[in-house]
């Protein structure tokens, strides 16, 4: 057999288990030197099963703690062995990605809004205490500033948004969504992890803050929760006019931002 054909036999293939990776440090020192570059982690992660394994278990963490250091040590503090509910890897998502928007039941579009990669984010717990009813405020939630979708002349922007509450399964919004016996929606899911939500519309959940944060009027938004606890919603933005200004109380609250240029070379 000669040498070039005892390479090819030696290749790992997408499936195999071997990720190529002698030592996982190497992997850890690379990039760390390229700062948790987005989509370098995307492309290793797709290689093969090994490397999406050592993704799921470490570098989205590592890339989250890079890019948001404040906001995950609140969302890991009292959590078992620092564990984030759906997976490092969803709230990696849910940091970086606008999930665009499709007609609900309540809440009509006149067209889809895509998906896309954000560039920049801003998710704060000011913001996120104006999603929490009275029942509720004890809880701790991070919420985006809306992600603007222009919608045509004859229609308001779109704004989409997305959170996450910390510790979901010992929160109080949990318990009032279970007590009330909110169903799941049916044709909804979470885009972050992939599992049923409930709608906030639905459960009458939503506070008039909401719409005051967002910048919209009450009424002209929709959230959902997933049983992980992540949140995505959709809202239409009223026009601002010169005498206006957005509510912005987030001096020292733990707001962070979070760059998403990286993945946009």
């Amino acid at each position: 057999m000669s040498a070039t054909h005892r390479r090819r036999l030696n290749q790992p293939s997408p499936d195999s288990e071997d990720s190529g990776i002698l030592d996982e440090r190497i992997l850890l020192l690379v990039l760390e030197s390229i700062k948790w570059d987005l989509q370098v982690i995307c492309v290793t992660a797709s290689l093969n099963r090994k490397l999406r394994a050592t993704a799921k278990r470490l570098l989205w963490r590592q890339l989250c703690v890079y890019r948001a250091p404040r906001m995950v040590a609140t969302l890991a503090n009292g959590a078992p062995n620092g564990r984030i509910g759906g997976g490092w890897d969803a709230l990696a998502k849910l940091m970086f990605y606008c999930c665009g928007c499709e007609s609900t039941r309540h809440f009509k579009l006149s067209r889809p809004s895509p998906s896309h990669f954000a560039r920049a984010s801003r998710f704060s717990k000011t913001s996120g205490r104006s999603f929490l009813s009275k029942k509720c405020r004890g809880d701790l939630l991070f919420v985006s500033d809306p992600c603007e979708h222009p919608m045509g002349e004859k229609e308001d922007d779109l704004g989409i948004y997305r959170g996450v509450f910390r510790g979901f399964m010992r929160s109080k919004t949990r318990a009032c969504l279970i007590r009330r016996q909110v169903a799941f929606e049916e044709r909804v899911r979470c885009p972050y992890c992939g599992t049923r939500v409930w709608s906030m519309t639905r459960a009458r959940l939503v506070p008039k803050s909401a719409a005051r944060r967002l910048g919209s009027r009450d009424g002209r938004l929709e959230y959902f929760v997933c049983v992980n606890g992540h949140l995505h919603g959709t809202c239409w933005l009223v026009p601002l006019s010169s005498d206006e200004e957005v509510c912005d109380d987030d001096d020292d609250d733990g707001s962070e931002e979070i760059d998403g240029e990286a993945y946009n070379h």
